[in-house]
């Protein structure tokens, strides 16, 4: 009787999971310092590794830094490098799609650093040959958050520069989706007092200045209807290319998502242009993740089934979750009847591959 207990529930939350309108989702987040991505052999043994471990979605970074994981024909006209130098001659991502594909397993590119340009130096270049494109904060100075350089992603300018990029990889690859992340559409609450976004809100507001309190709330809110206008139209412009390219999003959590970064994603999630959210859960004690789960349920509402979790079970740093709080984890993802979640990242997959195929 027992077994029988085990096998109706876990047959009732794969069938939850296979109603969820982009079904069941197991995947993992490749990072661009992840040396895997170095040679076609090693993209290889990632996808063998995926295969082995259950994963059937891959969200490669494609933008990072300042540079793309493929030869960019847009880079290149404008700065002269059309690909991350590391790779060469090669084109990663036709590589990782082709081996992918060939499993069965989908290929979502992941613009990990969306309006951000740089981490520190690397990708700085950006802004120094268009300094107008730097995010600008009430004091005057570019933006500068974490040891990230921002780029100000209300001017058009820079949002046709980042929505190009986009749109090349979805009109020239094989793709199976583009995810943006707590960078896209995304811009530190810090940032908006440029001569352009200062202007525009003045136009809107008898000609008052922005706030200096950089927290106001309608300011706050005033900047977070700019960034969900372009993910609106980033989205249509997607699916106006290619019809079945998956848009989602991968932001941190609300209402945190909101203050730091202006990023609105439940709007995002009810107005329809997002096919689905990865929101990061990123904790590590279960009782914190439960809660922050339930919380995150709650703001969805009627929109769940287009939610999944963000697992964390890596960083560079040398963390690695523990195995029964991941268990744990993965048992309340089912608890509350999401249909899959994402693991950040592929590191943590790979050291922990015996664990990953136990569950598969």
């Amino acid at each position: 009787m027992r077994y029988f207990i085990i096998f109706l529930c876990c047959f009732f939350s794969y069938s939850l999971q296979a109603q969820a309108p982009y079904g069941a989702i197991r995947g993992i987040w490749l990072a661009a310092q992840d040396s895997v991505l170095d040679s076609k052999t090693n993209i290889q043994q990632v996808v063998a590794n995926c295969k082995k471990a259950g994963i059937n979605n891959i969200y490669v970074a494609t933008w990072n830094r300042g540079r793309t994981l493929y030869p960019s024909a847009i880079m290149m006209e404008r700065f002269g490098v059309a690909i991350d130098p590391r790779y060469g001659k090669r084109d990663p991502l036709k590589e990782l799609i082709e081996a992918a594909h060939a499993e069965k397993i989908k290929v979502h590119a992941w613009f990990e650093y969306g309006f951000a340009c740089a981490y520190g130096d690397s990708g700085a270049y950006l802004l120094k040959k268009y300094p107008y494109y730097a995010a600008i904060g009430s004091d005057g100075k570019a933006v500068e958050k974490n040891g990230f350089k921002w780029m100000n992603a209300f001017h058009p300018l820079v949002q046709n520069f980042v929505k190009s990029l986009v749109l090349e990889v979805v009109k020239k690859y094989d793709i199976d989706g583009i995810q943006g992340d707590d960078r896209m559409p995304a811009v530190p609450s810090l940032a908006g007092y440029d001569p352009y976004t200062v202007a525009e809100y003045k136009k809107e507001h008898n000609r008052l200045a922005p706030p200096s309190n950089h927290l106001d709330s309608n300011w706050i809110q005033w900047r977070a209807k700019r960034l969900n206008t372009f993910g609106k139209d980033l989205y249509q412009s997607v699916k106006a290319a290619k019809p079945n390219v998956l848009v989602s999003m991968a932001p941190s959590i609300y209402p945190s998502s909101l203050q730091e970064n202006l990023q609105d994603w439940p709007t995002w999630l009810r107005e329809g242009y997002v096919d689905y959210i990865v929101v990061q859960l990123y904790r590590d004690k279960l009782d914190e993740y439960e809660k922050i789960l339930r919380e995150t349920i709650q703001q969805v509402g009627v929109k769940k089934d287009h939610l999944y979790a963000g697992v964390l079970i890596g960083l560079e740093d040398g963390y690695r979750v523990k195995p029964e709080l991941l268990k744990g984890m993965l048992e309340l993802n089912q608890k509350y009847d999401l249909p899959g979640e994402v693991f950040f990242y592929y590191g943590g997959v790979s050291k922990q591959l015996a664990f990953f195929k136990k569950i598969k």
